[in-house]
């Protein structure tokens, strides 16, 4: 979890929209978080996934697999336990992740530090 709440911090530090965790420990084998926001734009997308890719990398955290930088609708990074979910709106809405994983419980994250 400690690792979902510094996901989140590295996507308020580039004004990424509607953040949550999803635990899904011991309802997925494949990870026991997911950390899931909206951008605004392609550039807003990418500027967010390079932004915890790389603060995550300076961590020291090794990216297991990415997919969606060339699209930039969907970005996924999988650092295995958990996988960071940058969605635009109309996929984000398409995909529902939060429907699709509606066992999970999800937490609505808030930018404490206080960015405009």
């Amino acid at each position: 979890m400690q690792m979902c709440r510094r996901v989140t911090e590295y996507m308020f530090e580039k004004k990424a929209e509607d953040v949550v965790i999803a635990d899904l420990e011991g309802l997925s084998s494949a990870a026991d978080f997911f950390v899931i926001c909206t951008a605004t734009s392609d550039m807003h997308a990418k500027a967010i996934a390079d932004n915890v890719e790389d603060r995550l990398a300076q961590e020291g955290a090794k990216l297991h697999h990415k997919e969606g930088h060339q699209s930039l609708k969907w970005v996924l990074l999988d650092y295995v336990d958990v996988i960071v979910h940058v969605f635009q709106k109309d996929a984000r809405s398409f995909y529902d992740l939060e429907r699709l994983w509606g066992d999970a419980k999800f937490t609505k994250v808030r930018d404490t530090a206080g960015r405009a």
